[in-house]
């Protein structure tokens, strides 16, 4: 299947690791232009010399901005001005209990997760309003359906990334344009991974013991029962980009190995 993706230019925030990194290639393998976007110049670099490993032919730019401010994002639309397609990838997520979450917490988790995909779409829709094509999809998570308890904050912050995508793709209706959110399950990304690790090490566990153990007791829901590689994550994000997914908009993508119980 011709993914009718070649030339395209593909903005992915946060995409120096991770699910971000994963998709990134999957876009420059279909012959996307592709921005990777990170925090540091070190980061973005390193992530430009895996993909061109991958990808000796790929169309690569790399943006060194934090797009969790209002500054960072004008830093890199002022250097990216136009996007076919915007991956509004950037998270972070931290557990905590609830009543040790302060103001501070709250307002920086929603600006990372919620207002960068914002501020980036609402650049970047105009222009591809005027194209009459586009693809903005938000990179939420199944904690926006099934609010985790140990990160109300993180949870929160996933559906409104959800109401964000549908009311865009509402604002866009019988254009070339689609809004979506694609919503992942507990996946092997850097940060995940190294909260496994040291989850494992207290309570003198190996890491595959552990894995076991969390979806034994945080996601006996789980399907797939074991975390998703950010490559599976990102090969659904590649289609619902792409041209032959032009019947997709408004919609919660699931990619969360059925955690998400209801139908």
């Amino acid at each position: 299947m011709d993914f009718g993706l070649k030339g395209k230019k593909a903005v992915v925030s946060g995409s120096t690791a991770g699910i971000g990194l994963a998709i990134a290639t999957a876009l420059a393998a279909e012959g996307a232009k592709v921005v990777v976007n990170g925090r540091t110049e070190a980061r973005v670099n390193a992530a430009l010399e895996k993909l061109r490993q991958r990808h000796k032919t790929a169309d690569l730019e790399g943006v060194a901005a934090d797009l969790g401010t209002a500054s960072g994002v004008d830093s890199l639309v002022k250097q990216i001005p136009r996007a076919d397609i915007l991956i509004n990838n950037l998270g972070i997520f931290e557990p905590k209990p609830f009543a040790e979450i302060p103001d501070a917490d709250w307002l920086r988790f929603f600006e990372v997760n919620v207002l960068s995909g914002v501020r980036l779409s609402r650049h970047y829709l105009p222009g591809m309003l005027i194209n009459n094509w586009g693809r903005i999809i938000f990179i939420s998570s199944e904690s926006g359906f099934q609010i985790p308890a140990e990160m109300v904050h993180y949870g929160m912050t996933k559906t409104a990334q959800v109401a964000v995508a549908r009311g865009l793709a509402e604002s866009v209706a019988g254009t070339g344009v689609t809004v979506n959110s694609v919503l992942p399950g507990p996946t092997a990304s850097e940060g995940a991974v190294g909260f496994l690790d040291s989850l494992a090490k207290k309570s003198g566990l190996s890491p595959a013991e552990m894995e076991k153990e969390f979806f034994k007791s945080a996601r006996p829901s789980s399907l797939l029962k074991r975390f998703e590689t950010p490559e599976e994550i990102a090969a659904v994000v590649t289609f619902v980009a792409s041209a032959q997914s032009a019947a997709i908009s408004g919609a919660s993508v699931r990619a969360e190995g059925g955690v998400i119980r209801s139908i």
